[in-house]
């Protein structure tokens, strides 16, 4: 027993184990890094409240604005755990992970990002499920400005954990088929508890729209061979989801500020309720559709035989 720890512990960088093995502790490193930044950062954010005369304890708290820009740019902790521990721990390169000299693809994340949404959004808006009342007078355009600058930070840890750390190291040892439902199922987790805070086919909805868009990341982290454009693609569609069209972001109760005003109307599955757009059918339509063609796309460069659920993407 001892043995067996010492090989799936996520403090060393041992590979001479199972390929089963390999994988459980893979994911035990994700969660080390997820949880030691979350923690870290909490910690971080209680103090600052207390450091600037501000008491937790009765209540007493930064603004709604306040707190969901501490919220994004805390994620800066989580990026830094999981950047010491691929040093540290793995011992390897930024580059093995992804993070290579080809950052101009994440230019390309973001244009998908921005085509990815408004095609969402246009279906929605044409089926009357979401309302388009033009253009917000109040916009607060610094905390938008902010806002993206945490989504950026924000984008950029969920991607370093999940395609970084879990793709990269297990497509070296396992196929890249359980490389990516690894990574995808890490990818939900995290979601999970507000994705069925509603009724139950909002959250199905929910996930089968965080696993295409998982494979989306996943191809073009392969495609592009780095993180790059996924961060791109991760970042900027939340930033323009929530900060640009003022649409619920992941069940968010309410946007802080945007520059549209656009308005959910009612409750159904083209506009997904209270999660809002990513628990939409007409996402799930764009996403597939999106998925199939980054796939015939960049299928040259995927080297392992297509496995059947890429096949059908690419039908």
């Amino acid at each position: 027993m001892k043995q067996l720890l010492k090989k799936i512990s996520p403090f060393n960088n041992r590979t001479d184990m199972p390929v089963s093995l390999f994988v459980i502790k893979k994911i035990l490193a994700f969660w080390v890094c997820y949880m030691a930044g979350l923690f870290t950062a909490e910690g971080a954010v209680i103090l600052l409240h207390f450091a600037l005369g501000k008491n937790m304890l009765v209540g007493d708290v930064f603004d709604a604005g306040t707190i969901t820009i501490i919220t994004y740019y805390g994620y800066i902790i989580i990026v830094g755990a999981a950047l010491l521990y691929w040093k540290l721990i793995e011992k390897k390169p930024l580059a093995a992970m992804g993070l290579s000299k080809r950052i101009g693809t994440y230019f390309i994340g973001v244009t998908v990002s921005v085509f990815l949404l408004v095609m969402s959004v246009i279906i929605i808006v044409l089926t009357g499920n979401i309302k388009y009342q033009g253009i917000l007078e109040n916009a607060d355009i610094l905390m938008i400005i902010l806002l993206t600058g945490g989504f950026i930070i924000q984008g950029a840890a969920e991607e370093i954990l999940c395609r970084g750390i879990v793709l990269h190291a297990l497509k070296e040892k396992t196929s890249l088929l359980t490389a990516m439902i690894v990574s995808t199922i890490l990818f939900i987790l995290p979601h999970w508890s507000s994705l069925f805070a509603g009724e139950m086919i909002y959250g199905v909805i929910g996930i089968i729209n965080l696993i295409l868009i998982s494979v989306i990341f996943s191809l073009f982290t392969i495609c592009f061979k780095s993180i790059w454009a996924a961060c791109g693609l991760h970042s900027f569609w939340n930033a323009i989801l929530y900060g640009v069209l003022g649409l619920n972001l992941s069940g968010s109760e309410e946007t802080v500020t945007a520059i549209f005003n656009m308005q959910s109307v009612g409750n159904n599955i083209w506009n997904g309720s209270l999660y809002g757009i990513e628990a939409s059918v007409a996402t799930t339509i764009v996403l597939a559709f999106a998925a199939a063609l980054i796939f015939a796309m960049g299928r040259k460069r995927i080297k392992e035989p297509p496995y059947p659920f890429l096949l059908l993407l690419s039908l």
